[in-house]
């Protein structure tokens, strides 16, 4: 047996804001993905996978009780499954941002939600509100709260737009110029980041009017100008923007910025040959960089492992 793969996603713009109902924009990167497979594979990880799968589906079974109106599960087959060594077998970093949890979700949802909501049938905003609850729901599993954007973005493997808490839809981006000098990029940081200490720090840091007024003045207001237009296309615009937008996150989110990164962020700002801003939660995994001229950020960048995920 193996199922459907589930691809890993991005949240280009949205990361901490859509807590407090900024735009957001996630997009599937299919360089990564996992599927549930069953094998009498007795390596460490499928073990691992496995024992952690038994323990999401207690939690499941839980929540069954707690929302049957929201969901329900065909929960004595997923036992049976695990039972005969079901696993999650995955190329998705954890911990590096980029939906290592949204995939197994969104893949555990698709072969045992009952009555699902599925990618062929026209998705109303009702349709994706109650897939985001549900997800985030699930997810909450991991992460101790989890908006339920990942899985939705891996399930439907489409880019999804943010408009509010309230209002989500699924877009189109602009085609990718391959030829283009322009692109989006990952940082690897080499460390792991762990979601939920990095959105505790965050909390914490929302009980300040300072920091308040700061990510609804600044934070917000760059981070709906950036996925306007990137969805437009508006290239010159998203620049400026960018480099406003990496200027704030550098001087307020500096915990969830790996330190030995700071400078580097800070001379990509002085010398506009780069962006950077966080991809996820911040803390260790990947960065997210942006560039007008992919040479000139990977001369730039020499000593660090450089991955282009978009080209324009």
């Amino acid at each position: 047996m193996k199922g459907p793969l589930f691809y890993s996603k991005i949240l280009l713009f949205g990361e901490y804001g859509i807590i407090k109902d900024s735009k957001g924009l996630s997009i599937p990167y299919n360089f990564f993905k996992g599927a549930l497979k069953s094998s009498n594979k007795d390596t460490e990880q499928a073990k691992k996978s496995n024992a952690s799968l038994k323990a999401f589906a207690t939690y499941l079974e839980e929540m069954q009780k707690e929302n049957t109106s929201l969901v329900t599960f065909d929960l004595e087959t997923l036992k049976d499954d695990l039972d005969n060594g079901m696993y999650f077998d995955s190329s998705i970093p954890q911990g590096y941002g980029v939906g290592s949890s949204g995939a197994l979700v969104a893949a555990i949802y698709d072969k045992y939600g009952i009555d699902k909501i599925t990618v062929l049938e026209n998705l109303t905003r009702e349709k994706l509100l109650k897939l985001k609850a549900i997800f985030g729901k699930m997810e909450s599993f991991y992460h101790g709260n989890s908006s339920g954007l990942d899985p939705l973005n891996s399930y439907l493997s489409l880019p999804i737009l943010i408009n509010s808490k309230d209002n989500i839809e699924s877009t189109s981006i602009p085609s990718q110029n391959f030829d283009g000098k322009g692109a989006v990029f990952l940082l690897d940081s080499g460390s792991i980041g762990e979601t939920a200490p990095m959105v505790h720090l965050f909390m914490e840091q929302m009980k300040q009017e300072g920091f308040r007024t700061m990510l609804k003045n600044q934070f917000i207001k760059h981070t709906d100008a950036c996925v306007e237009d990137f969805i437009t296309g508006n290239i010159k615009s998203l620049f400026g923007n960018l480099k406003q937008l990496s200027n704030v996150v550098l001087d307020n989110f500096k915990p969830m910025i790996p330190v030995e990164f700071h400078n580097l962020w800070k001379q990509g700002i002085e010398s506009n040959d780069y962006y950077l801003k966080l991809c996820g939660s911040g803390g260790g995994g990947y960065i997210l960089g942006f560039t007008e001229d992919i040479d000139k950020a990977k001369k730039a960048l020499k000593d660090y492992n450089l991955e282009v995920v978009y080209n324009f």
